[in-house]
């Protein structure tokens, strides 16, 4: 069976690439179920239940944030890139602009 993850023959990948492969896969699932949990936020009517989904949506950002920081400490030059932009004031657009320019 193949891993759409994979987009050279996983035998020539190492395993570190393979786990990385994996971890950016992870990523996107936590960011797809952080979505979906706050579309079923917004149309739900019932307190209880919101009150779970919400417990639920914190859960995987927590994941999100997990994935994230695997991948940063593997990847130095990004942390420093998302150091620029991430917790900053401002236009967003002006520090990923700026994080860019710092970076080439």
């Amino acid at each position: 069976m193949g891993f759409e993850q994979y987009h050279e023959p996983a035998g020539e990948l190492s395993a570190e690439v393979r786990s990385f492969a994996r971890m950016i896969a992870s990523l996107t699932e936590e960011a797809e179920a952080i979505g979906w949990y706050e579309q079923r936020l917004a149309v739900e009517p019932d307190s209880q239940a919101r009150a779970i989904m919400a417990n639920a949506q914190h859960e995987e950002m927590k994941h999100f944030g997990m994935d994230l920081e695997f991948l940063l400490r593997r990847k130095p030059a990004w942390r420093e890139t998302l150091k620029r932009i991430l917790f900053s004031e401002g236009d967003i657009v002006k520090a990923g602009e700026a994080a860019e320019k710092a970076t080439d």
